[in-house]
Parts: C-alpha cells; sequence; structure tokens
C-alpha cells in the first residue's frame, strides 16, 4: 500500500487520531511512516475515508 498526502492537507489531525504510528501531522502537512501500514491497512483506508478534504490518496493498496 502506498499512502500520498496531497497539499489539500490542512493538518487537523483526523488522520493522526485514527493511527499516530502512520500519521504524524506537521506544521505543513500531515506524514506518513510507511513502515507501520503493513497490518494496518485498514486504518489507512478509513483515514482517507475520514479526511475532510480528502488530501490522502491511496496510490497502490495491493502492496
Amino acid at each position: 500500500m502506498h499512502i500520498i498526502i496531497t497539499d489539500e492537507c490542512v493538518n487537523c489531525g483526523a488522520c493522526e487520531a485514527i493511527n499516530p504510528k502512520i500519521f504524524s501531522v506537521d506544521t505543513n502537512l500531515a506524514k506518513v511512516n510507511s513502515k507501520y501500514i503493513k497490518g494496518n491497512e485498514q486504518d489507512c483506508i478509513d483515514a482517507a475515508l475520514i479526511c475532510p478534504v480528502n488530501a490522502i490518496w491511496i496510490d497502490d493498496i495491493s502492496n
């Protein structure tokens, strides 16, 4: 699974609330810690669905 945070990110923290190991909010954009994605794919999907500005894109769900 490959996750992209787009420039539309408004640092709301919704993704970080779902799984702070994967997502962390920075001063500009949320960041993804890809080493924690495996085994937590559903959290990534949930974060993408809950993002209020659709700034989380899952580029490849098969990996």
